[in-house]
Formats: C-alpha cells, structure tokens, sequence
C-alpha cells in the first residue's frame, strides 16, 4: 500500500512524523511524496496559534479531493486533533480517522525515535530530547495538548545520536519545548550540559540546542558553549517581553533582570554569539509605555535574529480571562512597528560581515545550478537566513565550505568561496 506523510508546524511535530514513516516504511509500505500516487494520506497537524490552526484545515480541505481520485483514506492527527477532535468529526467528514496525542500511547508503541526516516535531508537532522511542558505559560496551550515535561532518558539519546553520526549527518539539532529544563522531571535537577558533553564526544561538527530559557540559561551552560567549538554560538531565548507586568501576566518564570543579565553574560563571554528570540505583542493589557519598553529594548539589545507574534486568543488557556484585550489593528499596527525596527538591525549586522569569513554547510542547489544554498553558524534551517554561494566548484549537499561575504541583503548573503 502508498502512504503519503504531510507534517505542518514545528520541528518537534516533525519527528513525530519521521518516527511514523520509519514505522510503516518497516511494514513494507510504499512512501510516496506526492499525494496523488497516495492511497492513504497522514496529515500531521499544528493546532499552536490561530494561522497555524487555518493552514491545518486548508490542508486536510486540499488533501481531502484526492479522495477522489486514487486516496482510499485521509488520516489526521497531532496538535490540531488533540485540541479539537469531536468538533472536527462534525466539521470535516471527509477525514476517515481522526488520532488525538493522547492516543499517541496506542500507537507510539510500535513508534521508534531509533527507526525514523529523516526528512530534512542528509545534511542536518533534529534531536528531540523532550516532549511537553511545564511552565504554564498563560498564553500557551502546549501544555493542555502534549502534557507536561517529559524527558528522554540520557542515554537513550545519546543512543540515537550515535546512530545519526553513524548516517554521516555532521549537524544536528537538538529540540524540546525547552530545552534548558531538559532532565528536570526524571533527575531533579536540568541535565543539558550533561547531555551535550556526551554528545560532543561524537562526530559531529555542528551541535545546535533550542529554545532556552533565559532564567534556566546558567554560567555553566555559557561557559561550556564558549570552550566547545562543536557546538555553534546560537542560543534562541523566547523572552516573548521585556516589561515585567505584561510577563507576570504571561506567567512568565524570569523576569526583566534576568533576561538582561543574561544576554549581557552570553555577550561578554562570546562577543560572536548569536542571539535570537520571539516576542509578543498585543498582549492583553499591554499599555503604551510597557510597548515603548519592548521597542527600546529591542533597539538597544540588538537582536541578531528576532520573529514577533500578535497575541492570539487560544481556548482553554488562562490569558483568554484577562482583561484588556485589545484590537486586531493595534497588535497588527505594534507588530509592524517591531519587525521594521528589527529589519534595520538586521541589515545593519548583515553588513558588517562583508568581507569575513565564514564556514557554511551546504543545504541545496538552486534549480539553475548557478548557487549553493548555504548557512554559518550562525543561520537555523528554515528559520534564519540564507547563504548564496556561487557554484563553481564539485560540492555535493552536506558539505562545508569556506567562504568570505561579499554583499549582504536584509537576512541574506552572497558569498564567494575561498
């Protein structure tokens, strides 16, 4: 039998679905990526904030005409599902088998992270070291569908990662909803610098970690970037505000000290590293000066890579009873103003790279075979920016080269190779 995956949002859902294709792939079905060859089709949702939730059912809605044509049945499950599964049985007749997460123990039994298919290609691949969390963010309803904090024992990943090391991957990348509390649940205390010094003892030449928070982002786990070249300079710090009564109200664990204090500890250890983060505004009572506090933050900060939601109402979450919500073209106007104060700092660090250095791994070749698709270091896949490389020598897709930046757009560069 054909069976065709489609994985929507984020890079943990995505090893969700890489373990699923390893399992059915180990039954003898036929993966195929285009759904019109299809017999079944698994569509794994987002449900997290209101675009993702609309990309999940256009989604289903486009999959569900090729039920017309050769697919006999259209599967749904992941966040999406585990939110909304008696509403979407009435809703969307067309899906034939709706799994929610919290049957995931029905089917994750037979579900390996051992046996996935890697999908990103050869040249990178994600390392989940944990599901679910516990902070309770009242915004955030991660919580309410994929559970709290769970944990992978150490030495289970540190098993997977020989096995990707063995597959010749040289990046990779190791995600959780937080990271920074990985092994809070199971040794009573966080264990990521434990679990990346065993995991810099592999080949690999790049190790990245994930979604820290800065309360939980210690002088040791600083001091052990800054003196291990394996790991690169990036650390993604979801602060989300700077002014401490929007982050009380978000309940927030850290505060507008800590979130300085920290970033002025990582810039002073490592003038290079990047920082990124997320941020959100239109958040229900944020007042005009607690936004003016966040712009001048963001100003001054300097943030070398940096998103911005609009807070978005998700059901079941204690932000929905706050008071003070505010207009669509308010959180639309404040968004705006935060992403071209952002644009500008962006353009202003891409320029001062012209004419450095960088090492790059190759990520793709462009359809006219003119460029490589590379990043540095300092560049996530699928999040950051591009590195432009002229194609003039034989390199092949996971390779590193050296290069040195010659022109330099908003979030993209162009290179040449040395």
């Amino acid at each position: 039998m054909k069976i065709g995956f489609i994985s929507l949002g984020c890079s943990k859902n995505l090893v969700d679905t890489e373990m699923m294709i390893g399992y059915y792939k180990s039954q003898n079905y036929e993966i195929v990526n285009n759904p019109a060859d299809a017999e079944v089709i698994v569509i794994n949702t987002c449900g997290f904030i209101e675009s993702a939730k609309q990309e999940a059912i256009d989604t289903i809605l486009e999959m569900a005409d090729y039920k017309n044509q050769n697919c006999k049945k259209l599967v749904v499950t992941g966040c999406l599902v585990e939110r909304y599964l008696e509403e979407l049985k009435v809703e969307l007749p067309e899906v034939d088998l709706f799994i929610p997460i919290r049957d995931y123990d029905k089917i994750f039994d037979v579900l390996d992270y051992h046996n996935r298919v890697i999908s990103t290609g050869t040249n990178f691949a994600y390392l989940r070291i944990a599901d679910g969390c516990s902070n309770n963010c009242t915004y955030c309803a991660i919580p309410k569908i994929r559970g709290p904090l769970v944990s992978r024992e150490l030495e289970d990943i540190v098993k997977e990662a020989k096995e990707l090391e063995a597959q010749g991957y040289k990046e990779i990348i190791l995600i959780a909803q937080d990271t920074s509390r990985y092994g809070l649940d199971l040794y009573g205390e966080p264990k990521l610098v434990e679990l990346l010094k065993e995991i810099c003892k592999l080949d690999f030449k790049w190790i990245r970690f994930l979604y820290t928070y800065p309360e939980m982002i210690t002088d040791e786990l600083i001091d052990f970037v800054k003196e291990n070249k394996k790991i690169c300079r990036y650390f993604d710090m979801p602060i989300q505000h700077i002014s401490n009564p929007v982050l009380k109200r978000m309940g927030r664990k850290g505060d507008s000290e800590t979130i300085k204090k920290v970033i002025s500890k990582i810039k002073v250890a490592m003038p290079d590293a990047i920082l990124r983060t997320s941020l959100i505004v239109g958040f229900p009572g944020e007042s005009e000066e607690d936004f003016d506090a966040l712009k001048e933050f963001v100003k001054e900060t300097k943030f070398n890579r940096l998103g911005v939601f609009k807070y978005s109402m998700e059901d079941g979450t204690p932000a929905v009873k706050l008071n003070g919500h505010m207009d669509e073209s308010i959180k639309e106007e404040r968004h705006d103003v935060i992403m071209e104060t952002q644009q500008g700092i962006s353009e202003e660090f891409n320029k001062s790279l012209l004419g450095k250095k960088l090492t790059c791994i190759i990520d793709e070749i462009t359809d006219d075979g003119e460029y490589y698709v590379a990043r540095s270091y300092m560049d996530v896949p699928d999040i950051d920016g591009l590195v432009f490389v002229k194609n003039n020598a034989n390199h092949q897709i996971g390779e590193f080269i050296d290069v040195v930046v010659n022109e330099a757009a908003e979030y993209d560069l162009i290179a040449t190779e040395i």
